[in-house]
């Protein structure tokens, strides 16, 4: 009796332990971040994303200061916070990065497909995530709400959520894997369950984002890109449906939430 006593005292006693490392070290990543937040390098991608949205460029010589977010003509406060959406204009629902295309083209004259096929961090696609971290910046401390009145809105959700749970590939991966559940965690950090509304500043609130482990700011397509990757998917076209759609999906589980982009991550 003594011995069984001792022996679930020694469980219990290993389990407290390892409930104390496990918060010891979330809580050791988040003050990282804290301390990292006062001097985010993404604050230069935002200064450079302004003066690129103010200027006047391309073969029409235009800025983008007409660009419709879709909260009218040169309205940026809160439109980072409503995308993905509809657009009337191109019939399509449309992410920042794809909108920035379509204003790119539009206005200033740019080749979107030219753009669209660019590495990332180079050349006008450098300016384009440039722009989204300003974007985003705007609507720092906003929270999220994504329209869905419109059916094609309501369509992409579905979509969606069903390219979150498709599982496929070398390792039989989805989204799903990493982010289905809560409580999962890959390199000393915890993974959030993206198929419910994970937080403030958690997930879809926190991209674009700074990677200090590459020195390269992020936006949520670089983002999805290197998801795929990882499950070893063939990479997506830059803002193709399926993007947008996980953005969507993704978007709107996260309404609520307050967001912190340009956020600052490993």
């Amino acid at each position: 009796m003594k011995k069984s006593l001792l022996t679930a005292a020694v469980l219990l006693a290993s389990m407290a332990v390892a409930s104390a490392q496990q918060k010891s070290t979330a809580e050791g990543i988040a003050e990282y971040r804290k301390m990292l937040e006062d001097g985010n390098p993404a604050e230069l991608f935002e200064a450079k994303g302004e003066d690129l949205w103010k200027k006047k460029r391309g073969p029409k010589n235009a800025s983008l200061e007409t660009c419709d977010l879709g909260k009218g003509p040169g309205v940026v406060k809160g439109a980072f916070v409503e995308l993905p959406r509809y657009f009337a204009d191109t019939n399509q629902v449309q992410d920042l990065e794809s909108r920035l295309l379509t204003c790119m083209e539009r206005i200033q004259g740019f080749n979107a497909a030219e753009i669209a096929k660019t590495n990332f961090g180079r050349g006008e696609m450098a300016n384009v995530e440039a722009l989204a971290a300003w974007i985003a910046g705007v609507s720092r401390g906003l929270r999220f709400a994504l329209p869905q009145s419109h059916p094609k809105e309501v369509a992409m959700y579905e979509v969606g959520k069903r390219a979150f749970f498709y599982r496929a590939g070398p390792y039989d991966f989805s989204c799903a894997s990493c982010h289905g559940e809560s409580g999962k965690r890959i390199r000393l950090q915890d993974l959030p369950d993206l198929t419910k509304n994970p937080g403030d500043g958690i997930g879809f609130a926190a991209w674009p984002a700074y990677r200090v482990s590459n020195g390269q700011l992020w936006t949520m397509q670089h983002r999805l890109n290197d998801c795929f990757r990882q499950q070893r998917f063939p990479y997506p076209e830059f803002g193709s449906d399926v993007t947008i759609a996980l953005s969507v999906y993704m978007g709107v589980n996260a309404k609520g939430a307050e967001s912190i982009a340009p956020a600052i991550k490993r």
